[in-house]
């Protein structure tokens, strides 16, 4: 269904760094919102770089009704499950989509580096790097903001045609995924793929219930 949250920092100087790749097993909280306001998203995200796997736990209120909401999206098998942990149900749909790895695009332009918080006191502050690029397809525009140690992501702000713009925050990063076994489909799945037309990673997020 869709991420979100607020970007806080600006511009400031360290022009000569370069993007940097940082595809790093982690598990993480989000909080994702639109621009007209008809869509909120808090959730719990699993992502696996290595493996090219990712669990998506929501929750969150979309044109003033609530929904919850589990799918485990396997890129290399193009597999995507929507799972009912409580009443043990779940269903398996083609993904058509490549994984997006969530790291600082090599072709994105840096707008600056500046401190979160404060900078008066050690542990006032967090030091972010902030980018900015085109969306593929030129469909629209992205900025994303990283830390600078760690290469960590704090927020991400882009554009859709539907929602205007889409903005997420992460936080309680945790490196590593205390359970693996959480990125692997459940044994009440089934093997066999249901007869709908593949879904992309954007249907994903905007077929809403």
């Amino acid at each position: 269904m869709r991420l979100s949250v607020v970007l806080a920092c600006l511009l400031a100087a360290c022009m000569a760094e370069k993007p940097r790749p940082c595809n790093l097993n982690k598990l993480a909280l989000f909080l994702q919102s639109t621009q007209n306001e008809k869509l909120w998203v808090f959730a719990k995200f699993l992502y696996d770089a290595m493996g090219q796997r990712v669990r998506l736990m929501e929750m969150g209120n979309y044109q003033n009704k609530s929904f919850t909401y589990d799918a485990l999206l396997l890129f290399r098998e193009g597999a995507m499950y929507e799972i009912n942990e409580k009443a043990h149900t779940c269903k398996k749909s083609p993904l058509k989509a490549a994984f997006h790895p969530m790291e600082i695009p090599k072709n994105a332009s840096l707008l600056g580096q500046a401190v979160v918080g404060s900078s008066s006191r050690p542990g006032e502050g967090l030091l972010v790097n902030t980018w900015t690029g085109d969306l593929p397809g030129n469909t629209g525009k992205y900025i994303t903001t990283f830390t600078e140690f760690g290469c960590i992501p704090v927020s991400t702000a882009y554009q859709t045609k539907d929602f205007g713009w889409m903005l997420t925050s992460f936080f309680n990063n945790v490196i590593g995924i205390p359970d693996p076994n959480r990125l692997n489909p459940p044994d009440y799945c089934p093997t066999e793929m249901s007869g709908e037309q593949p879904g992309d990673f954007a249907s994903l997020f905007f077929n809403l219930h």
